[in-house]
């Protein structure tokens, strides 16, 4: 088996953030992807006595991950185990090897009977990039991390409090350091796509930054999925995919409330700096659909209601669905079309009045003259759903219509 992590002194102190009085073990990468065949640094807080250490790739694993606070996975490294000695923050090196591109993380265990995992995206090495680019959203994974590093009572993110103004990308998640709703937004696909053995290349937000302009984006790249809460963006990364699409980029979008929010990159920190729809940029333009609303914490889930089969034939192949048919329950959070949304848009389903009156949700696909082709699910759990009936049967159908020539 390829790679494995290092056993070695870890460097305890001045590293990172405060530690939580060495008490909660806690782990974290310093970047949100890495390139294969490197060796860096896993930063470890907390426990007591020896850590065990070992990585593995998420969505392969057999059975689906049943709590909020926990990630399973493939290991592709034994375990070894560390000793950590002293207090604060330490370092130990992991090596990552030559595996396929993919979603991994360190999964700790400590003497103490504690558990933590630190995620990170594996990229593909240049000369074996596929043609499909899988975007996971860490942006909005750390936007949405409630973790209280200051321990002021409050947690570092604008969700908590609006006194917080800045987001640090480089710290663990809360909840044992499992994403926020990893495990109804994201783990589904990633089981599901596991299973189809698609080539793809996984990318992290940060990547998106590091590709110059939207025609290298087009040669790299014939598909982008995005599967999860892709809320917040740079003006960089939302010029980029506008620029894709233009040049006749095939996106797909699994959740909702996409593209949402600029925000100012400044280090490892995000900033946010207002709707892009409030400066001219609204993203119903080039997405389809935009965001209307949350639930509210007062509306429950609902099925979307088929409406226009004849408008993508290709997509219902197989499903056995009709116009009027239900499927699926979903909401939390909705997008919908506008007037301003490409005028080839087509509504295909519809959660009717799902937040209340005049608040639907609506999944959409259009074509342009240049060959581009766009979907959006318009619901922020469907891609979670992904190993469900029928919408593992349209996933394999998007796949073939937008990922081939």
């Amino acid at each position: 088996m390829a790679g494995a992590v290092v056993v070695c002194t870890l460097l305890w102190g001045g590293v990172g953030e405060p530690a939580r009085a060495g008490v909660v073990l806690e782990a974290y990468f310093a970047k949100r992807s890495y390139g294969p065949g490197q060796r860096v640094p896993l930063r470890i807080s907390g426990g007591s006595g020896p850590v065990e250490v070992q990585l593995f790739r998420a969505g392969g694993e057999q059975q689906a991950t049943r709590a909020d606070n926990t990630m399973n996975g493939v290991p592709v490294t034994p375990v070894k185990v560390v000793q950590p000695s002293g207090q604060g923050w330490g370092r130990v090196a992991v090596w990552i090897g030559r595996w396929p591109s993919g979603l991994y993380f360190a999964r700790l265990r400590s003497a103490d009977g504690q558990r933590a995992f630190a995620p990170f995206v594996l990229r593909a090495a240049p000369r074996h990039r596929a043609r499909v680019a899988v975007v996971m959203p860490t942006n909005t994974w750390q936007a949405y991390n409630f973790r209280d590093g200051d321990h002021d009572g409050v947690g570092d993110s604008w969700y908590a409090s609006e006194r917080v103004r800045r987001v640090e990308l480089a710290r663990p998640f809360d909840h044992r350091g499992v994403p926020p709703h990893y495990r109804h937004y994201d783990a589904g696909f990633l089981r599901w796509l596991a299973r189809k053995r698609h080539p793809v290349e996984f990318l992290a937000d940060d990547d998106l930054e590091t590709i110059r302009d939207a025609a290298q984006l087009a040669r790299r790249y014939r598909l982008i999925v995005f599967p999860g809460h892709e809320e917040y963006a740079t003006a960089h990364a939302f010029g980029l995919i506008e620029r894709y699409v233009a040049r006749g980029g095939n996106l797909v979008f699994l959740s909702a409330n996409n593209f949402f929010y600029r925000v100012i990159r400044a280090g490892s920190r995000i900033s946010r700096s207002g709707r892009w729809r409030d400066i001219g940029r609204p993203e119903a333009r080039w997405i389809g659909v935009q965001y209307v609303d949350w639930f509210q914490n007062r509306y429950a889930s609902a099925p979307f209601v088929v409406v226009a089969t004849r408008a993508a034939p290709w997509l219902f192949r197989g499903t056995g669905l009709r116009d009027g048919d239900r499927f699926g329950g979903y909401g939390i959070e909705i997008d919908a079309t506008t007037p301003l949304s490409p005028p080839a848009t087509h509504v295909l389903a519809r959660i009717p009045d799902v937040f209340g009156p005049g608040k639907s949700a609506e999944m959409t696909y259009y074509e342009t003259p240049h060959g581009a082709k766009v979907f959006a699910a318009g619901a922020l759990d469907f891609g979670g759903s992904a190993l469900q009936s029928p919408v593992t049967t349209l996933l394999e159908n998007l796949w073939t219509r937008l990922s081939r020539p």
